[in-house]
C-alpha cells in the first residue's frame, strides 16, 4: 500500500532506503525543530528517539498499524482517521516526542473469552499510541531481541509457535518425558513497573525513550466512561507488549540456561522439560523462587509436575506412537473449543442459509487448519469434517420442516421413494436422519461445490 502524500515531510533530507525488514536506517537530522540529540542524561548516549522518528520508520509503522486494523481507542478515533490526524498535528505530537513530554492517552479496556473459560482482560491503545509504540518496536527489537534466550520463541522476528512445539517434541523425543508446566497469575495485570524498568535501563540509553515507555505502562485505564489510575501490570493489547514481557522473563531464561535446563517459552507459558518426577518437583520450586524475585505468581491450581504427554503447549499435545515415536496433536481442549465455535456456527435455529453458514466456516476453517497442521492425526481431521458435513445435512433438514418438504427435496435429488418417506416419517429427527439416507441426497461433493473447507485434505 503506498503511503505517498499521506503526511507531510518529516524531514529535509531525502529517505534512506531500509536495509532488512524491521530494520529502519539511521535517521537524518531533521532542520524542522530542535532534535535535542544528546540531551539523554548520559555521556555518549544514543539518538534512539531519532531513529524512531525517522521517516522510513514511521511509514512503515503507519502501514502496519493500518494493516493490523483493530477497534479504536478511548477516543473514539479509527484507523482510517488515524492519517488526516497526523497531516494535522504530526509538528507538534514530534516534538512532544522528541521533548520527552508527549503524554500517551489512557487505554480501553476490552474483554474476550478465553477458550478454557473466563474472561482475557485486554486494554487498547488509541490508534496514535499503537502507531508510536509500533514505531518504537521497530527500532527496539532489533537491537534486544538478539540477546533473548533461544529457548525464547514467543512474538519475536523468525519464531513462532510451530517452532516452540517442534522443539519441545524433540526434548521429550530425547527422553525428557516429564514437564514441569508453570502458569503465572493474570501475568499482564501483575508485572511490576520498576523492575520491569530497570531491566529495560540495561538495554535501552536514551532517557527519552524510558520516559516514554514508562508512560505507556502507567497510563490509566479508561472503562465505562472513567478513567482510572494503574500502578502495577502492563495493557496486553499494545505492540510493545510482548517486548516489554519478553525482556522481563529472560532473567528466567537466563538461569534456567545457567543451571542447563531444557525449557521452551512463549510469553508468559514456560514448560521445562526433565527425565523425573523428582528432577521436576525441584525446578518448579526453583521457578517459583525466580519468578517470586519478579514480584510474579505462580498460579498452583493450573500450574503441574506431570508426563509431558498429559500436558498441553500452546494448544498441542503429544502421544507416543509405533516404535516410541512422540507425534503431535491438537489438545483435547482446544479440540472442544474448535467444536464449540463449530456448533455455534452450525446452530440449526439461526434461520440462515447453507450457503451463509459456510461462508462463516470458510472465515474460521482454514486458519484453524494452518495452525494446527503439525498435528501428526490426518484422521482425527477427517471425521471433524464428517461431523461438519452432519451438521450441515442437520440444518437443511430442519429448514426444510415439513414431511412433504424433505420427501420432495430428496426425491428430486435423486433418493429412492423408498428412502424418501422414510425420513420424511422421522421428519424431526434431524442429527439421525442426516447421518442415513441424506448422504445420497447431500453428498461430499455438493459441500465442495458450495466451498466448505476440508480438514482432513
Amino acid at each position: 500500500m503506498s503511503l505517498e502524500g499521506k503526511w507531510p515531510q518529516m524531514s529535509g533530507q531525502p529517505e534512506q532506503p531500509r536495509r532488512s525488514r524491521g530494520e529502519a536506517p539511521k535517521a537524518p537530522r531533521c532542520e524542522e525543530e530542535p532534535t535535542a540529540a544528546n540531551d539523554t542524561g548520559r555521556p555518549g548516549a544514543s539518538a534512539l528517539m531519532e531513529r524512531v522518528l525517522a521517516p522510513a520508520n514511521l511509514k512503515v509503522a503507519l502501514a502496519r498499524v493500518r494493516k493490523n486494523k483493530g477497534s479504536p481507542g478511548g477516543d473514539g478515533m479509527s484507523v482510517e482517521d488515524l492519517p488526516g490526524y497526523l497531516r494535522e498535528h504530526w509538528k507538534r505530537l514530534r516534538s512532544e516526542l522528541l521533548a520527552g513530554t508527549f503524554q500517551p492517552q489512557p487505554v480501553r479496556r476490552a474483554e474476550i473469552p478465553k477458550p478454557g473459560g473466563g474472561k482475557r482482560q485486554l486494554g487498547i491503545p488509541t490508534v496514535l499510541d499503537r502507531f508510536i509504540q509500533q514505531g518504537l518496536l521497530q527500532v527496539l527489537q532489533p537491537d534486544i531481541d538478539p540477546g533473548f534466550s533461544a529457548h525464547s520463541f514467543g512474538f519475536r522476528p523468525g519464531r513462532s509457535a510451530h517452532d516452540a512445539v517442534r522443539q519441545a517434541q524433540r526434548l521429550v523425543q530425547d527422553g525428557l518425558r516429564w514437564v514441569v508446566d508453570v502458569d503465572l497469575e493474570k501475568f499482564f495485570d501483575r508485572v511490576n513497573h520498576d523492575i520491569l524498568m530497570g531491566k529495560l535501563a540495561k538495554r535501552i540509553d536514551d532517557i527519552r525513550v524510558l520516559g516514554l515507555i514508562r508512560r505507556y505502562r502507567s497510563a490509566g485505564i479508561f472503562a465505562q466512561g472513567m478513567v482510572s489510575e494503574r500502578y502495577e501490570g502492563t495493557p496486553q493489547g499494545g505492540p510493545l507488549s510482548p517486548l516489554r514481557a519478553n525482556v522481563l522473563l529472560d532473567e528466567v531464561d537466563k538461569e534456567l540456561e545457567r543451571r542447563g535446563h531444557q525449557f521452551v517459552r512463549y510469553a508468559d507459558d514456560c514448560n521445562v522439560y526433565v527425565r523425573s518426577r523428582r528432577a521436576g518437583r525441584r525446578v518448579r520450586g526453583l521457578l517459583t523462587k525466580l519468578y517470586g524475585r519478579l514480584k510474579l505468581r505462580v498460579n498452583e491450581a493450573k500450574s503441574a509436575v506431570a508426563p509431558a504427554i498429559r500436558r498441553k503447549l500452546l494448544g498441542y499435545s503429544f502421544w507416543v506412537g509405533p516404535g516410541g515415536k512422540v507425534n503431535r496433536r491438537v489438545a483435547p481442549k482446544a479440540m472442544a473449543a474448535m467444536k464449540e465455535r463449530v456448533r455455534g456456527i452450525t446452530r440449526r435455529n439461526g434461520g440462515r442459509s447453507i450457503e451463509g453458514l459456510i461462508t462463516e466456516l470458510r472465515t474460521y476453517l482454514p486458519g484453524w487448519k494452518e495452525y494446527f497442521r503439525l498435528a501428526d492425526t490426518p484422521n482425527v481431521f477427517r471425521k471433524l469434517d464428517e461431523w461438519i458435513r452432519h451438521r450441515l445435512r442437520a440444518v437443511l433438514l430442519k429448514q426444510w420442516k415439513r414431511g412433504r418438504t424433505i420427501y420432495r427435496e430428496l426425491r428430486a435429488r435423486g433418493v429412492s421413494e423408498r428412502s424418501a418417506r422414510i425420513v420424511a416419517a422421522n421428519a424431526r429427527r434431524w442429527w439421525k436422519n442426516s447421518a442415513m439416507y441424506l448422504h445420497a441426497a447431500l453428498p461430499n461433493r455438493y459441500f465442495d461445490g458450495l466451498g466448505l473447507p476440508r480438514l482432513g485434505a
